[in-house]
């Protein structure tokens, strides 16, 4: 056997050891949910696995149950007005770090990674005692602000994977047609970035529906988000309603990557057509 098969065979066998580790770490990853689910279709009135027959009397009384649907739509209007104030500011921030002149760039960058190196508990007491003193706890409002910034991270570096991706000369030659800078930003470059954009604006909604730590410092008796309110239910009545609401939690966040993927795809396929 030559030298450069053994290296080949040394490498393939590399690849492979590499990729049945990975499948093993998300398999173990996965496993809890995957127990999980078949637990909020059983019978009994609490958590038993496998379950003991199929029931969906569990989902009918979290729909039939006033509190958690209105902790479901509070979660629900909050990411929304999140989603959109996260992917406005941190695209606009991502622009000016990428095509800007800012002074204290590096600065910036590490203002803006911050809410990820932080533990999210030091920022829920900070927060907490801001918040309580601006009278912001339990509003939309302070739920708002903490989530975009808790967001913001992901919205920046998705957007700046994009731009850096982006063919800067494609604006140059927009304004050296006489297009405006922001003109050339909604007719250029924004259709060029919108599959990062759209990731990013995804990501945001995900991270703030499913935040607890902070929504559980910043939240009230009365304005209580889905995190908070399972976290409650884990304290006084651990109840297969919970498996019902992790497993769909889980297979919202499934369909929104499987969306974000098809929309990522469709416009990737639809910019490339368009600079071809």
């Amino acid at each position: 056997m030559s030298a450069q098969h053994r290296q080949g065979s040394t490498r393939h066998a590399g690849r492979a050891a590499i990729g049945a580790v990975a499948y093993a770490v998300t398999v173990f990853l996965l496993l809890p949910t995957l127990v999980i689910m078949p637990m909020s279709v059983g019978p009994e009135r609490y958590l038993r696995f496998p379950p003991n027959g199929f029931s969906l009397r569990w989902y009918a009384e979290y729909f039939g149950d006033a509190d958690w649907i209105n902790a479901t739509l509070f979660s629900l209007e909050i990411g929304v007005v999140t989603t959109i104030a996260a992917t406005v500011v941190g695209t606009m921030l991502a622009l000016a770090l990428v095509r800007g002149r800012l002074p204290g760039k590096g600065l910036v960058e590490l203002l803006v990674i911050g809410p990820v190196i932080v533990p999210h508990i030091a920022l829920a007491v900070a927060m907490f005692l801001v918040f309580e003193q601006l009278r912001l706890t339990g509003t939309l409002l302070g739920f708002a602000m903490a989530h975009t910034i808790l967001a913001l991270p992901f919205v920046v570096f998705t957007v700046l994977a994009a731009l850096y991706r982006f063919d800067a000369d494609l604006e140059r030659a927009a304004l050296s047609c006489g297009a405006g800078p922001l003109r050339t930003f909604r007719h250029v470059t924004l259709p060029l970035i919108a599959p990062g954009v759209v990731s990013a604006a995804l990501f945001a909604f995900i991270i703030s529906f499913d935040e607890a730590v902070v929504s559980f410092f910043i939240s009230n008796l009365d304005r209580k988000t889905l995190p908070r309110k399972m976290f409650e239910d884990i304290d006084y009545n651990v109840s297969p309603t919970l498996a019902a609401v992790a497993t769909m939690l889980t297979l919202l966040t499934i369909v929104a990557l499987v969306g974000s993927h098809l929309i990522k795809s469709r416009l990737d396929r639809r910019t490339r057509t368009a600079t071809d």
